[in-house]
């Protein structure tokens, strides 16, 4: 049963552009510190499927998003170039998976166009505002 400080932990799969594996795994990082407000389960790829063949690689990344109640995508000026974030998004939305858009700065980056369509706005990268934004989504289905 969760407290009242913290939801109850969701799992999340986390899109983002190949480029931004540092910067993600800070966010996974962040999850997994006890004192934080962030509470997921991660059900990203942390690796890329070891395969060039396209419906291969959907399969496995449909399948970790049906497990996720929640899609995080961290957006960053590499999200829009790429091609997988954009399906991930709309295959999450197909799914009825909640999407959430984070980054990290002063000012959002452009957004892929996926994410434009859903109208979902990026919050900025905060524990308090993130571990929010991941509960309201999970719990209403929609996209934030």
């Amino acid at each position: 049963m969760p407290s009242r400080d913290k939801p109850e932990k969701r799992n999340v799969f986390i899109s983002f552009a190949h480029e931004d594996v540092q910067q993600v795994n800070l966010l996974r990082g962040q999850a997994k510190n006890e004192d934080s407000h962030i509470e997921f389960n991660d059900w990203s790829l942390s690796e890329p499927f070891d395969s060039e063949k396209a419906e291969y690689v959907k399969a496995g990344i449909r399948e970790r998003i049906n497990r996720s109640s929640v899609t995080l995508v961290y957006v960053s000026e590499n999200t829009p170039a790429s091609k997988w974030v954009d399906w991930e998004v709309r295959e999450s939305v197909r799914l009825g998976k909640g999407v959430v858009a984070v980054y990290s700065g002063s000012v959002p980056p452009d957004l892929p166009q996926a994410l434009k369509e859903l109208g979902v706005s990026p919050i900025p990268w905060t524990q308090a505002g993130l571990a929010k934004a991941i509960e309201d989504a999970s719990s209403k289905g929609t996209p934030r």
